[in-house]
């Protein structure tokens, strides 16, 4: 059913169809869903590593998988762009977890690299990450959570 609106025409008051609240419920939206989920997650996370944010986290934790790579292939890796990876490397190298070099051969590219503290930092989360997605996960069944990941990986 329609109701009366101004248009933007004009400013004119005209009869046109506008959707009632029960056609767009915001608490229906996938985003808006997807990011009470995500919030919930960080929760999770930084009750349980509080002195690292996921960022940092998704650093170390590829470093440890693929080894010294440089800032933008690590960027690539965890999904951010170059300007904040750039940001997340420092606050780890700030905090002696990481060290860079310069490529021997070009020298404009940035090679990161896990120092000892920093794999040790790792190995010692590696644990506590796993409990992390456990929590995140526990309200479903491993069936549920299976198929979720699954989805997950389908939208990203």
């Amino acid at each position: 059913m329609g109701r009366l609106a101004v248009s933007g025409e004009d400013n004119l008051l005209k009869l046109v169809e506008v959707e009632t609240p029960e056609d767009y419920l915001l608490q229906e939206q996938v985003g808006f869903i997807l990011r009470k989920a995500h919030q919930r997650h960080v929760s999770i996370f930084a009750a349980h590593i509080g002195d690292l944010t996921p960022p940092q986290f998704a650093a170390l934790a590829k470093l440890r998988d693929v080894g010294e790579t440089s800032q933008n292939q690590l960027g690539t890796l965890i999904a951010m762009d170059a300007a904040t990876v750039k940001g997340v490397i420092d606050r780890l190298k700030a905090r002696g977890l990481v060290e860079l070099s310069k490529h021997e051969v070009d020298k404009r590219r940035l090679l990161v690299n896990l120092t000892a503290e920093g794999r040790e930092a790792i190995e010692r989360l590696i644990p506590l990450a796993r409990e992390i997605t456990a929590e995140t996960l526990a309200p479903l069944s491993a069936k549920e959570a299976a198929t979720f990941m699954r989805l997950l990986v389908k939208l990203a």
